[in-house]
């Protein structure tokens, strides 16, 4: 095989690799049941909403991170009247069966004994510590990663410019490594801004063939993991 385009991949890990809806959902439902609260639909696709807000107040900087896991329980509880319940514990709750629930999404295994024999694998990831780490330590990827860099760890979080310097600094890249080094992501807001702006090549995971944004120079856009992996390699073209 020819040299591979890339000797650094930096790899997202919820919805790239990570199948995060499902274990979501389970660990939300087990949770909820745990507390006395009927998992139904109504309540389950409220806390959804208040955690997709919350997390895209984030992404905007207009919510600390660290207040987030709190304060999507106590919002959930406060509506369903539930004054006796401990929101930070009902959180810890949470993020441990979280993190026992390792879900890979199809062709994510692959991907990494792919690319393993010749790219360094990192994930970065805006998740929670405590879930991502459980996540991993139980995935058949977990022999092919080399770090993750938790954004709740670095105090910091894609796609701020700061959260991606750190990740260079821990793993020594200079700025001629850079011009060597691909982030693999599907969200175009944390993932690819994050990734351009630290000015490095980057891939967006888009198997539903949506529009890209003008205004972003994407590296490649790939409609599977299969396609990323060859474009990462060089596999694609003669």
């Amino acid at each position: 095989m020819k040299t591979p385009r890339y000797d650094l991949v930096l790899l997202d890990a919820d919805r790239t690799l990570f199948d995060f809806d499902r274990s979501e959902l389970e660990a939300i439902r087990q949770t909820l049941a745990d507390w006395g609260i009927a998992p139904d639909e109504r309540t389950v696709g409220r806390y959804l909403e208040i955690n997709d807000g919350l997390w895209a107040a984030c992404d905007r900087g207009e919510f600390p991170q660290p207040r987030l896991g709190r304060e999507r329980f106590a919002r959930l509880l406060d509506e369903l009247g539930r004054t006796d319940a401990d929101p930070e514990q009902m959180n810890r709750d949470y993020l441990t069966r979280l993190g026992t629930l390792s879900y890979l999404l199809p062709g994510a295994e692959e991907l990494c004994r792919r690319l393993y024999p010749y790219c360094k694998l990192v994930i970065v990831t805006n998740g929670l510590t405590i879930a991502q780490e459980g996540r991993l330590s139980r995935a058949a990827i977990r022999p092919y990663i080399s770090e993750m860099y938790v954004s709740e760890q670095m105090g910091c979080r894609k796609p701020e410019l700061a959260y991606f310097q750190a990740v260079f600094a821990a793993l020594g890249v200079d700025e001629a490594q850079k011009r060597r080094t691909v982030l693999l992501g599907d969200s175009i807001s944390s993932d690819i801004r994050g990734g351009v702006g630290a000015g490095i090549d980057t891939v967006w995971l888009n198997p539903s063939g949506q529009t890209a944004p003008a205004e972003l120079e994407i590296t490649y856009i790939a409609d599977s993991l299969e396609a990323a992996g060859a474009f990462i390699l060089g596999t694609n073209v003669e």
